[in-house]
Parts: structure tokens; C-alpha cells; sequence
């Protein structure tokens, strides 16, 4: 499946409970979730996962579990993405595109020149620019620079109104 934006779970930087916060970023849009939230219980965890993929059921969606590496690969760098690109992944995300609130500590934003040029690199892997893609400008520089398109995680989490913010986001 190939979307132009793909939804992270973190519910600490939700306001709101979870489900309704990806059901309102569904109702913008949103077709592809990677649940994260490996800290829950396996069961709450579960449970979530059902439920949310029932959401996705509903448009035809598909709900992807974080530690699901043969879907797809986070990369921070040049050789990782071609790992993923020969290791046959789904898709791939590069991060951080820019400074980010959400994931502070994964070292300087590898910045739209770096996407470019490892975007290149893997022309058959969809790749998803992810850190700090809040804008539809930035969204489309990523889409510019040679992106599949883009991962959002806290942006939409935060997000007072999440399907107008992914619509927002989708206007590109």
C-alpha cells in the first residue's frame, strides 16, 4: 500500500485517549498506522490493535505493528536504507528529516539534501520522510526531494483537531 502519509502511535503525546485520535486522523485521511505503544500489556496491547484495525477495515487501511521489520524499516542513514531496500521491506522511513519534539535524541536533522540524495539511492523503496514534517510545506519539500511521502507521529498527536491537521497536511 502506497500513501502519502503515515500515521505513528504515541499516546503520551496524545490529548486525547488513543482511538480518538487515530479515528479522527482516519476521518482525514489517514489510511496507513504504525502502532507502536510497546510498552502496553500484551493483552491492552491487543485489544488496541484490534480496535484500531477495525477503524482501518473501514477504508480499506492497514494497521502495521512497530516491530513488524519485514513491513518496514526506520532509518537514520544512508546504509540502513539500503539494508532495508535489499531485505525486501514494505517501505522505510528516514529520520529526523528535521528538528523534531517528539524524538529529540536521534542526533542532527539529516535535512532535505540528505533525503534527495538517499532517496536516489533506493528508487524502488517507498520511502517516508519522518521528524518534523508539521507543514504542508515541509511536506512538500520531502515529496520534492524525492519522498514517497511523509511519517507524522506527534504533530498529529497533539493535534487540537487531527483530520483537519492531516488534511492540512494532505493538501500538497
Amino acid at each position: 500500500m502506497v500513501t502519502r502519509l503515515v500515521l505513528f502511535t504515541d499516546r503520551r503525546q496524545a490529548h486525547r485517549p488513543l482511538d480518538e485520535v487515530v479515528n479522527r486522523a482516519i476521518d482525514g485521511g489517514v489510511r496507513l498506522v504504525v502502532l507502536g505503544e510497546r510498552d502496553l500489556p500484551a493483552g491492552r496491547r491487543a485489544d488496541l490493535a484490534d480496535r484500531l484495525r477495525v477503524m482501518l477495515d473501514g477504508v480499506k487501511g492497514r494497521l502495521v505493528l512497530a516491530e513488524d521489520t519485514t513491513a518496514f524499516h526506520k532509518c537514520h542513514g544512508l546504509d540502513e536504507l539500503v539494508a532495508a531496500d535489499a531485505a525486501g521491506v514494505g517501505f522505510a522511513t528516514l529520520s529526523p528529516i528535521y528538528p523534531t519534539r517528539s524524538k529529540p535524541g536521534y542526533g542532527p536533522p539529516l535535512g532535505l539534501a540528505a533525503l534527495s540524495r538517499m532517496t536516489r539511492v533506493v528508487p524502488l523503496l517507498p520511502v517516508y520522510a519522518l521528524g518534523g514534517v508539521d507543514t504542508p510545506g515541509r511536506v512538500r519539500d520531502c515529496l520534492d526531494e524525492g519522498a514517497t511521502g511523509v511519517a507524522v507521529m506527534g504533530a498529529v498527536m497533539r493535534a487540537e483537531d487531527p483530520a483537519r491537521f492531516v488534511k492540512e497536511l494532505m493538501t500538497v
